[in-house]
């Protein structure tokens, strides 16, 4: 028997970053996707999607091209033959999990991670594999293969597992303390958008980045200071303001949370602020948050939360709140009497 455990991930700072190859502050937390597998004695991977009640059978020897969109089983067995990998036995695969879908949590890629996990554990010839490999081939499976719009950040978090500060020009990754205090999770019973929400903020701060650089060929985000919004925006179209406002200080602040949490001392009220600092740009700015879950986190903030978030692209989907233990069942209540469908304290794990 082949069990894996694989965790949901939060995105602190550096939402909508990723894909302008910019740094990102992600963790993992204690809600899974398991993955259950026994050999069979067939050619076939017969995979049960426990709380979907589907299932899905991948023949060994499909040709695994022309793939629908989202197939992610199947391209990840595709990117894994790319490197080297066949497969030669036949299993029966159970999966089940906590991780809200479709929620901002990453359960798509959770769930990729946990398969690549046993694909590569599965099968015989099993050569050695970092976390960093499985995290690139998730990223590779799950946006590369189909062209969507995300970054890195899912993927590596997940593989890698503990709070990161990850260079996703480079997928460097450097283990950050937890300093942030009682985490809440509130499910906001809105579906996210993800695919639209992240095209249409791609496709802006991208604009946006290439109207200046076409005036400034030499310029780099990297380098970027809060200065060069005012100093460029003009040499854009209006329409890509808000998006290259978003570029520039949501990065100041994902550089400033960076040098607390590298600090031995206790600093969640600050985190808190940074954490309300980059929310304010993602909900006016990017504009990826419902009012409904706004008036969410405002009551969950009047609660007593030091700091609250969406979590994902937007849309929709799930909030996270930093709080102090003695306000936690306060934020929770605050979340669920202004909404939320669901509301409960998550733990930052691994590293």
């Amino acid at each position: 028997m082949i069990t894996f455990q694989v965790p949901a991930r939060i995105c602190f700072f550096g939402d909508h970053q990723d894909y302008l190859g910019l740094p990102v502050i992600a963790g993992t937390i204690d809600r899974f996707i398991q993955l259950v597998a026994v050999p069979n004695t067939t050619q076939n991977f017969i995979i049960a999607l426990e709380d979907l009640n589907s299932t899905v059978t991948i023949a060994l020897d499909e040709s695994l091209e022309n793939l629908k969109e989202g197939d992610y089983f199947r391209s990840a067995m595709a990117v894994l033959k790319e490197h080297g990998f066949r497969f030669n036995q036949g299993h029966t695969v159970r999966i089940s999990g906590n991780i809200p879908v479709n929620a901002g949590l990453s359960s798509s890629s959770a769930l990729i991670v946990a398969w690549i996990r046993f694909l590569i554990t599965s099968q015989n010839g099993i050569k050695e594999v970092n976390d960093v490999e499985i995290g690139r081939w998730a990223y590779s499976a799950e946006v590369e293969y189909f062209g969507q719009p995300g970054g890195l950040m899912d993927q590596f978090t997940i593989a890698q597992q503990g709070l990161l500060y990850i260079d996703t020009q480079t997928g460097r990754t450097e283990r950050l303390k937890n300093q942030l205090g009682q985490l809440v999770v509130a499910e906001s019973g809105i579906p996210k958008k993800t695919l639209s929400v992240l095209k249409n903020a791609r496709v802006f701060a991208q604009n946006a980045v290439a109207a200046v650089r076409r005036v400034h060929p030499e310029f780099e985000l990297l380098s970027a200071t809060e200065d060069d919004y005012y100093s460029y925006k003009d040499l854009m179209d209006s329409r890509y303001h808000d998006h290259w406002y978003a570029a520039i200080h949501n990065y100041q602040i994902t550089k400033q949370a960076k040098a607390v949490l590298i600090k031995n001392e206790d600093s969640r009220e600050q985190l808190g602020q940074l954490m309300d600092q980059h929310q304010h740009i993602l909900q006016n700015q990017i504009q990826n948050t419902p009012k409904p879950m706004i008036a969410m986190m405002d009551a969950a903030r009047k609660a007593g939360a030091l700091g609250a978030k969406t979590v994902g692209s937007g849309g929709g989907g799930c909030m996270v709140a930093m709080v102090n233990e003695d306000k936690k069942d306060q934020v929770i209540t605050a979340f669920l009497r202004s909404g939320a469908t669901k509301a409960y304290e998550v733990n930052l794990i691994g590293g």
